[in-house]
């Protein structure tokens, strides 16, 4: 089983980078749908990942439908969305087979229309829509991919760790 991180046109380099570190740390694919809105040249991306990048797998598709025919079970594509009415925390991330987790692009989310085609497969990270639009697009993904990593028992993941200069000893 693996875990997959989807960013449909990300526009900022700081977010995907923070996300394709959160993808190095939990052994996570990340996939980016195009257009993308910078260079993976960028230095801020760069930055923003620091020196993770050769540690995560990377996969680029040249549209959303490209992205789709690549998935093998349609039941193992999460949605996550403002609108979508079951919350992230109640879908179960512990069947057999691979998980993708779909991001829209930060300014317009995900096409309408391919929202309203796949309306069971959103999930929702509650949130004060009093408040704000939405939830930062990099701290988002980390919330649900730690969800589903609990969920899955941090399959290959260090609960501890032995450090030689251990601060809290």
């Amino acid at each position: 089983m693996t875990n997959h991180i989807v960013l449909f046109e990300p526009l900022f380099p700081a977010n995907t980078g923070n996300i394709a570190r959160t993808c190095a740390g939990t052994n996570t694919e990340l996939h980016l749908i195009k257009p993308l809105g910078f260079s993976t040249d960028d230095k801020h991306m760069k930055r923003a990942g620091l020196d993770y990048w050769d540690k995560v797998k990377i996969t680029y598709h040249e549209d959303l439908p490209s992205f789709m025919k690549t998935i093998p079970d349609i039941n193992r594509l999460y949605i996550v969305s403002k609108f979508a009415t079951h919350d992230y925390s109640d879908a179960d991330y512990t069947g057999e087979g691979d998980h993708y987790f779909l991001f829209g692009k930060e300014t317009t989310g995900l096409p309408e229309r391919f929202m309203q085609k796949y309306p069971e497969n959103a999930i929702r990270i509650p949130q004060n829509d009093n408040n704000i639009r939405a939830l930062n697009l990099s701290n988002s993904a980390a919330i649900v991919i730690y969800e589903a990593l609990r969920q899955q028992s941090f399959p290959n993941l260090a609960r501890v760790h032995k450090y030689e200069f251990d601060k809290l000893k």
